[in-house]
């Protein structure tokens, strides 16, 4: 087998190769003056292969397609989109909206195709080949039990993630809660714990993804006052928009951490042996 990595997942697709015990086949990614993006699969041996991309951007899916198309040849194509972009937009919410993640799915061209932790399972019936999502939160757990935290707990952010904090926090005989948003009137919102007192508790916020980080500031920032010891923030995928690292950092987060669907600084858990033993199982 062949591991290809795209532009998005270098590190990532490296990680999976030597997992595999395998070397990652070398890709050449570059622009032409126009702007267009130029890829080339440095490996002439036809093979089964495993493309590892994340799209985070519209560059980061055209090198994707652009990959898929350079190994027609092959026998059996994999498809590992660590953290696909567009599948928030998995309903029309208005109408004439499309359904951007079933559009950029069916674009897929594929034998199997892998997530990570995708918005909603729903998408994967969108794919036009064997869709299947894997879960990193028994890696997040790991991670976490390997702190020094004292009487740990950890919170979903709101209801909607609450099923992830629970299958974390039950991997490693962690006490899990979530937050209760209550509004008292027009301008004014309180936030707390619906069950647990968080009084000189390790705090983990934890929530598939943090985007911009809004939310999670405030919520930091109401942990603390109501008498957590310190906060930690834990996500699947890192999107960490504009200046959501230093929004954080300012509200008093202890760290941010999170897996390398995609490659941040933040990223202390990989999720190479999840994507390795997926392709092992085969």
């Amino acid at each position: 087998m062949k591991i290809i990595g795209g532009p998005a997942s270098q590190a990532l697709s490296s990680q999976v190769a030597r997992e595999l015990n395998l070397e990652p086949t070398i890709t050449d990614f570059t622009r032409f003056p126009d702007g267009e993006l130029y890829t080339r699969i440095l490996d002439e041996d036809v093979d089964e292969v495993t493309i590892i991309q994340s799209t985070m951007t519209d560059s980061d899916f055209v090198a994707l397609l652009q990959l898929i198309d350079a190994c027609e040849d092959s026998p059996v194509i994999n498809v590992v989109i660590p953290y696909m972009g567009y599948a928030r937009q998995d309903k029309k919410f208005k109408t004439g909206e499309p359904i951007s993640a079933r559009a950029i799915a069916r674009t897929i061209n594929a034998d199997r195709v892998f997530t990570v932790n995708v918005h909603e399972a729903s998408i994967l019936d969108y794919f036009n080949a064997d869709a299947f999502d894997l879960d990193a939160a028994y890696l997040i757990s790991h991670h976490l039990r390997s702190l020094d935290l004292q009487n740990p707990l950890l919170v979903s952010p709101d209801l909607g993630a609450l099923d992830f904090v629970e299958r974390t926090a039950t991997e490693i005989g962690f006490d899990y809660d979530y937050l209760e948003k209550t509004r008292l009137s027009g301008d004014t919102v309180t936030i707390k714990t619906k069950n647990v007192d968080v009084k000189g508790r390790d705090i983990v916020l934890l929530d598939d993804m943090i985007a911009t980080g809004g939310t999670m500031v405030e919520s930091i920032k109401l942990l603390k006052s109501q008498g957590a010891k310190d906060v930690y923030l834990a996500c699947v995928h890192p999107v960490l928009a504009r200046n959501a690292v230093m929004r954080l950092y300012n509200s008093g987060v202890k760290e941010i951490i999170s897996t390398d669907t995609i490659e941040r600084i933040q990223s202390s858990v990989s999720v190479a042996p999840l994507i390795a033993n997926a392709i092992k199982g085969l």
